[in-house]
């Protein structure tokens, strides 16, 4: 009985180890020492493929590094974020989404198999289990210990099997596709905005504009790159807007500002055809305090 104590004190030797092994990894996993680092190669880059945000160099991964970034300095931990991600692009956003149906039933399988070792290992190792000597009887301990052992061997091996067949055949394993880059650039915009970042703003604007040619966008960007200070671009941005429709009450109240910061001359006309397309607009009522015509007239 010797080599069979032996070799059970090997394997928890062996599990040891490796538990020690994981969490000397863990310790000197370099994201731990760059929390930025930590939390993005946990998100997915929706521009790319297959890769983290921590790993891409696209625009959009540059910018929810930064959104993980702010973050973070406001206080907030790895798991918080990772939810604020998840709430607003859907579970897909993350690298290691979690375990859904038959899947979930291989996290079990690990510690299953922990307890009935640890349990069969126990039985043999008490001092009552084992024969003292060539000649000894068999105790009804030992004969339960090693009914114990091979049921639980048996049983571990049976178990691992059944659930990696299953898994296999009813829950294959899949990569989930990343979220819709132009609503993750769409939504970082909006936030961007929120935090008066007009510049990074513009760019998550542009980017989703690549992918998803749209007016409404691009009025979008022509708000932001004026509240950004780029009149010209912003003059530009809502001309390309007012091309494909001339009556865009958008596209004509950002020209016009935009016109009027610059000091243009047309910049009167402009907002007053502006005040003519859309006089019951939410800005018409600023609009004309600015233009000095004071409110509309009776019944318009």
């Amino acid at each position: 009985m010797r080599w069979r104590r032996a070799l059970v004190a090997l394997a928890l030797v062996t599990l040891a180890a490796a538990a020690g092994a994981a969490l000397a990894r863990s310790a000197g996993d370099p994201g731990r020492q760059d929390p930025v680092r930590a939390v993005s190669a946990g998100l997915r880059c929706p521009a790319c493929q297959g890769e983290s945000v921590a790993d891409s160099r696209s625009p959009i991964a540059a910018a929810m590094r930064q959104v993980v970034a702010d973050q973070l300095a406001q206080g907030r931990d790895g798991p918080q974020i990772r939810r604020w991600f998840v709430q607003r692009y859907g579970a897909d956003v993350l690298t290691d989404p979690p375990a859904r149906g038959v899947r979930l039933l291989l996290w079990g399988v690990p510690v299953l198999a922990l307890l009935a070792g640890g349990y069969a290992a126990r039985r043999t190792l008490r001092p009552g289990a084992a024969r003292t000597g060539p000649a000894a009887p068999r105790t009804p301990d030992a004969r339960t210990a090693r009914r114990a052992w091979r049921v639980a061997s048996v049983g571990v091996v049976a178990l691992v099997a059944s659930v990696a067949i299953a898994a296999d055949r009813l829950d294959p394993p899949a990569r989930p596709a990343p979220a819709d880059p132009v609503a993750v650039a769409l939504q970082l915009a909006h936030d961007l905005e929120t935090q008066d970042r007009y510049d990074a703003a513009a760019r998550m604007y542009q980017e989703a504009l690549r992918d998803r040619p749209d007016d409404a966008v691009r009025v979008r960007l022509a708000f932001a790159l004026l509240r950004a200070g780029d009149g010209a671009a912003a003059q530009r941005t809502a001309r390309d807007v007012l091309a494909r429709e001339p009556d865009s009450p958008d596209g004509l109240l950002v020209l016009g500002l935009a016109q009027r910061n610059s000091r243009s001359a047309e910049a009167g006309d402009t907002l007053r055809r502006f005040l003519a397309v859309a006089p019951a607009h939410p800005a018409a009522a600023e609009i004309r305090r600015l233009l000095g015509t004071g409110p509309a007239p009776a019944g318009r």
